[in-house]
């Protein structure tokens, strides 16, 4: 009798280990998420040129670096310690730098983060300017695909950090900026101070 209760006992103790076994074997996975972390860089460059063309095909902006990373996710591209040249909505010439800058994939957005420092180039029509600030976000008006008329593209300026313009009649800073990229209407949001220079101020142009 007590053989038999041992054998009834060793053949239940298989089957459920058996039946776990199939458990094991058919039943769905959850994997979960496979990749944690940042997205993926669809590529990479070093010491690299970009020349970007607005919908016009003239030329939007130039950036140059040591490193550009595009993103696979969304097209987007990060640029370590930039050099750049920007047209303006007058077709004048901009040059500066930043701690990096992020631009998305259509180049309607650029943000230029950590401390800028932007140079307006003089010509016979316009003055020199310097703009110092930090993490601007230059937007480029996106063409309306609905027009049957090209209309000209508008760059705008916007931060909230402390800003200082200045050019060789004045100097004017204040914490939050909106402006054009020409600067022909400007908006200082607080803090606002303005300082009248003599005709002789120079400003140095990198």
């Amino acid at each position: 009798m007590e053989r038999k209760l041992i054998l009834t006992v060793l053949i239940l103790a298989i089957v459920a280990l058996a039946t776990q076994a199939l458990v094991w074997v058919f039943a769905p996975r959850d994997n979960g998420n496979e990749f944690v972390g940042p997205p993926r860089s669809d590529y990479t460059l070093t010491d690299f040129t970009l020349n970007a063309l607005g919908d016009d095909g003239a030329l939007s902006f130039t950036v140059s670096g040591p490193r550009l990373a595009r993103k696979e996710d969304d097209g987007s591209i990060f640029v370590a310690t930039p050099n750049y040249e920007i047209v303006d909505n007058s077709q004048n010439l901009w040059k500066g730098t930043s701690d990096s800058a992020w631009v998305n994939k259509d180049g309607t957005i650029m943000r230029l983060e950590g401390k800028v420092d932007m140079h307006r180039l003089a010509t016979a029509k316009v003055d020199p300017v310097q703009l110092l600030t930090s993490d601007l976000t230059i937007t480029t008006t996106p063409k309306d695909k609905k027009s049957t008329t090209p209309a000209p593209t508008e760059k705008k300026l916007q931060t909230d950090a402390l800003t200082t313009i200045t050019d060789p009649n004045r100097i004017a800073h204040g914490v939050g900026m909106k402006a054009d990229l020409g600067l022909k209407t400007v908006e200082l949001l607080s803090d606002v101070h303005w300082i009248s220079l003599p005709t002789h101020h120079a400003i140095i142009q990198k």
